[in-house]
C-alpha cells in the first residue's frame, strides 16, 4: 500500500496521496465524532458512579454511630478529685444515681518465698511434683496456716520437676503452666530466691504440696511451711457502696455499679467518696445532627449528578453525569422515599424522623425544629433508641434475641414465639456419701477425711471426652471441701480443659450426695463415669450410676418448627426471622406463647438499603459493569471501523492508481504523436 501511495500522482502531478488521506478521515469523520461522543459520555458516567459510590460509603459510616444502641445510652458521671480511687471508663447503659463509696481495704496478692540458694542455675539434684492450689487461707494465732478452702473455679498445677533442674528452669515451668501464679527469682545479698505471687484476691492464695520429700523445701501447706515465707497474705478488697458492703478479689472493680469500671489505689477508711451518673444525651443530639449534615451532602451530590448545575462561568445549565440514567435516579427516589416512611417493627408511635422535628424541605434537604427536636429528647428520649438503632424485645424473660451473620435477610415487625420443651443440661446424681466420718444426720464430719490413705481415684466423661485418672488425696474438714477439690481437680483435667468442657458440682443435703452437672445444654450434654477406683464409691460415684443427658430446646418461631440446638432456637431456613437466633434458658415453656418484636430503626434500614445499592450485585455494581461493556463495545467499534477505513483506503487509492496510470499511458502517446509530427513531410522544420 506505501509503495501504491507512493506512485500516487506521478502521472497527474495531481498531490493524489494528500487527496486519498483526506477522502479517509472525512469518510470516518461522523463514525468517530459519533465515538468519541458515546465514550465521553460513558467514562463520565463511570466517574460520576465514583462520586456516588464514594458519598454513600461516607454515609454509610456516618450511621453506624446512629445504628449502635450505645449512642442512646451514654453516660456521664462526674468524680471528685482523689488519690483514692481512679474512674477507668463509664460504659454506655450504665445504671444512673448517685452513689458513695467508702474503702475499707485493697486487695493484695497472696506472695510467697523459699529459702536461698547460691546458684540460680545450678542443678538442683531433687525429682517429683508440686502441685499448686488456689484457695483461701485461714490461719491459726500466729498467723501460720491451717486450712486451705479450695477455689473451684482455678485447676491445680502439676509441676513436674527433674533431677537437672535449676531454681530458673523451676521458675521457668511455673510461668509456662499459666495457671493464676507467677514465679520469680529474686537475688538479695547475692544469692536466688524462687518467689510466688498469686493473682490478687484472698481466694487466689496457693497451697504448695509436694510428693517427694527432696521437694519439701518448696511446700507450703499447713503440714509443711517453716521453709517458705509469707510476704504477703491473699487479702480481698473491702468497699462500701451506699452503704452496702462489697468484697472483690481485684482492685479494679467493674460489677459493683453495672458499667462504672473504677480501681481502688490505697484503704481510707471513714472517708467517702460521692458522685453521680447520668444520661447524657448530647451524644445522640450530636449524632441526629451529623446525620441531617451528612444526609443533606448526599443529597446535594446526588442531585447534581442526576439533575443539572450551574456553570457560573457561562451562566447555562449543565447536565449531570448520570443526568438520563435511570437506575440512579430509581436509586435515589429510594433514599428519597425512605425519609418519609415509618420505621418498620417500631410499633411505639414514635416511628418516624417527623417525631422529632426533622423536616424535609422544598429542596429534598433535611432541616432540624429545634423546638421539636428538643422537645422529642427531653420527654421522649426513651423511645428514640428503637426509633434509630435495631431492637429486639421479647415478652418471655427467658428468651434473648440476637442479630446473626443473615440478619440482613430477616423481616422487621412482630411474631410469636413458643417453647415447648427448656434446654437441659446433661448430669449424673451419685449415690449418698457414706465414708466413716460422714454424719448423715446433719452433713458434717465427725473427723477429718484423709484420701490419701485409700484409693479414691477415678476417670469421668463430659460431653465425650474423657479425662485423665483424677485422684483425691488430700485432707478435708467438711463436704464442701470435697465438693470444691473434686470440682476443682474435674475442671483442671488436661483432657476436658483442652476442649473447653466443665462441670459444676452440687451437693443435696436430703440426698447426701453430690449431682455432677455439665455446663453446656442439649443433646450433646453428657456426664457419666468411666473408670473408678477401689474406694471412691465412698464418695457416691459408681459405674452403675445412671446419667441424664440434656435436651435441646424445642418450640415455634412464627407458628413454625424453629431449629433448636443446646439452648439457641434458629427460625426455619427463608422464614421472616431467619438471620435471628434465640438463647433460650430453663423456665421459657411457663410463658408459653409470646411476643417478639424486631427492628433495625431508622439507621439500620438506611444502611441496609446502602448495603444493597454498594454490593457487588447492586445497582451500581450492575450499571458499573453494563456501561464498561459499552466502553469495550466502542473498542471494537473502533477496530472495525479502523478495518473499513483500510479498506476503504485501498480502494480509492487502487482507483486513482488507476488514473494515473491512464494518465499516464495518454501521456506516453502524447509524446510519441508529438515525434512522429514532427517527423512527417509537411510537418518538418524548414531550415
Amino acid at each position: 500500500m506505501v509503495d501504491v501511495i507512493r506512485s500516487l500522482g506521478g502521472g497527474s502531478g495531481i498531490d493524489t496521496t494528500a487527496l486519498v488521506t483526506g477522502l479517509v478521515a472525512a469518510e470516518r469523520q461522523a463514525t468517530d465524532t459519533r465515538l468519541d461522543s458515546k465514550q465521553e459520555k460513558l467514562e463520565a458516567q463511570i466517574s460520576a458512579y465514583g462520586t456516588l459510590k464514594s458519598s454513600l460509603s461516607t454515609f454509610k459510616g456516618l450511621l453506624s454511630t446512629l445504628a449502635d444502641n450505645d449512642t442512646f445510652n451514654s453516660r456521664s458521671v462526674a468524680f471528685p478529685d482523689t488519690n483514692v480511687i481512679t474512674p477507668n471508663s463509664i460504659d454506655p447503659g450504665a445504671q444512673p444515681g448517685s452513689y458513695q463509696i467508702e474503702v475499707e481495704e485493697v486487695a493484695q496478692a497472696h506472695s510467697i518465698t523459699f529459702d536461698p540458694v547460691a546458684d540460680k542455675n545450678a542443678a538442683m539434684n531433687i525429682s517429683g511434683n508440686l502441685t499448686i492450689q488456689f484457695g483461701a487461707w485461714t490461719y491459726d494465732g500466729l498467723g501460720d496456716p491451717q486450712s486451705l478452702e479450695l477455689n473451684a473455679d482455678k485447676a491445680a498445677l502439676t509441676i513436674e520437676v527433674s533431677t537437672s533442674d535449676t531454681l530458673q528452669t523451676l521458675a521457668n515451668k511455673i510461668n509456662l503452666a499459666d495457671g493464676g501464679v507467677r514465679a520469680s527469682i529474686l537475688t538479695i545479698d547475692g544469692q536466688a530466691q524462687l518467689q510466688l505471687n498469686a493473682q490478687s484476691g484472698a481466694n487466689n492464695a496457693l497451697k504448695v504440696s509436694a510428693d517427694d520429700v527432696s521437694l519439701v523445701g518448696f511446700e507450703f501447706n499447713a503440714t509443711n511451711f517453716s521453709q517458705a515465707n509469707q510476704t504477703q497474705k491473699g487479702v480481698d478488697a473491702l468497699i462500701y457502696v451506699n452503704g452496702l458492703q462489697v468484697t472483690r478479689d481485684s482492685n479494679e472493680i467493674d460489677d459493683v455499679i453495672p458499667g462504672f469500671n473504677f480501681s481502688i489505689n490505697k484503704k481510707a477508711p471513714d472517708e467517702q467518696f460521692t458522685f453521680v451518673v447520668e444520661e447524657d444525651t448530647s451524644v445522640a443530639k450530636q449524632a441526629v445532627r451529623d446525620f441531617v449534615a451528612g444526609y443533606n451532602e448526599l443529597y446535594t451530590t446526588i442531585d447534581n449528578l442526576v439533575g443539572f448545575t450551574t456553570n457560573e462561568e457561562t451562566n447555562t445549565q449543565v447536565p449531570g453525569g448520570l443526568y438520563n440514567d435511570g437506575s440512579a435516579r430509581a436509586l435515589f427516589n429510594q433514599l428519597r422515599s425512605l425519609i418519609s416512611q415509618t420505621v418498620p417493627g417500631v410499633d411505639s408511635g414514635f416511628n418516624a424522623l417527623t417525631n422529632i422535628g426533622i423536616r424535609t424541605e422544598l429542596d429534598g434537604t433535611l432541616s432540624i425544629d429545634e423546638s421539636d427536636f428538643d422537645r422529642g429528647f427531653n420527654e421522649q428520649f426513651a423511645l428514640l433508641e428503637a426509633l434509630f438503632s435495631p431492637k429486639l424485645d421479647s415478652a418471655n424473660p427467658f428468651v434473648t434475641g440476637q442479630q446473626g451473620t443473615y440478619a440482613t435477610r430477616a423481616t422487621p415487625g412482630s411474631y410469636a414465639i413458643e417453647v415447648s420443651t427448656d434446654p437441659s443440661k446433661g448430669s449424673v446424681a451419685g449415690n449418698a456419701l457414706n465414708f466413716a466420718q460422714f454424719v448423715a444426720a446433719d452433713d458434717t464430719l465427725s473427723s477429718a477425711f484423709n484420701a490419701a490413705l485409700g484409693d479414691y481415684s477415678f476417670k469421668i466423661e463430659v460431653n465425650g471426652v474423657e479425662s485423665n485418672t483424677i485422684t483425691l488425696s488430700d485432707s478435708y474438714d467438711d463436704v464442701e471441701s470435697i465438693r470444691l477439690e473434686l470440682m476443682s481437680l474435674i475442671n483442671g483435667d488436661e483432657n476436658l480443659s483442652a476442649a473447653g468442657t466443665a462441670i459444676d458440682i452440687s451437693y443435696d443435703p436430703d440426698t447426701n450426695a453430690f449431682t455432677f452437672s455439665s455446663r453446656e445444654y442439649g443433646s450433646s450434654s453428657t456426664v457419666k463415669f468411666t473408670e473408678i477406683g477401689l474406694d471412691i464409691g465412698e464418695l457416691g460415684i459408681d459405674l452403675a450410676l445412671t446419667s441424664t443427658d440434656g435436651v435441646d430446646v424445642v418450640g415455634l418461631i412464627d407458628g413454625s418448627e424453629a431449629f433448636g440446638s443446646g439452648n439457641v432456637l434458629l427460625p426455619a431456613l427463608d422464614s421472616s426471622l431467619y438471620g435471628l437466633s434465640f438463647t433460650v434458658s430453663a423456665g421459657a415453656t411457663m410463658a408459653g406463647a409470646s411476643g417478639f418484636n424486631f427492628s433495625r430503626g431508622f439507621a439500620g434500614e438506611m444502611q441496609l438499603l446502602i448495603e444493597r445499592f454498594l454490593s457487588k450485585d447492586g445497582v451500581i455494581a450492575n450499571r458499573e459493569t453494563s456501561i464498561s461493556d459499552q466502553l469495550d463495545n466502542i473498542t471494537e467499534d473502533r477496530k472495525e471501523l479502523d478495518r473499513r477505513m483500510d479498506i476503504y483506503e485501498a480502494r480509492i487509492s487502487a482507483q486513482f492508481l488507476a488514473m494515473e496510470q491512464i494518465i499516464s499511458a495518454l501521456n506516453s502517446t502524447s509524446s510519441s504523436l508529438d515525434g512522429l509530427i514532427d517527423r512527417l513531410p509537411f510537418t518538418a522544420s524548414k531550415k
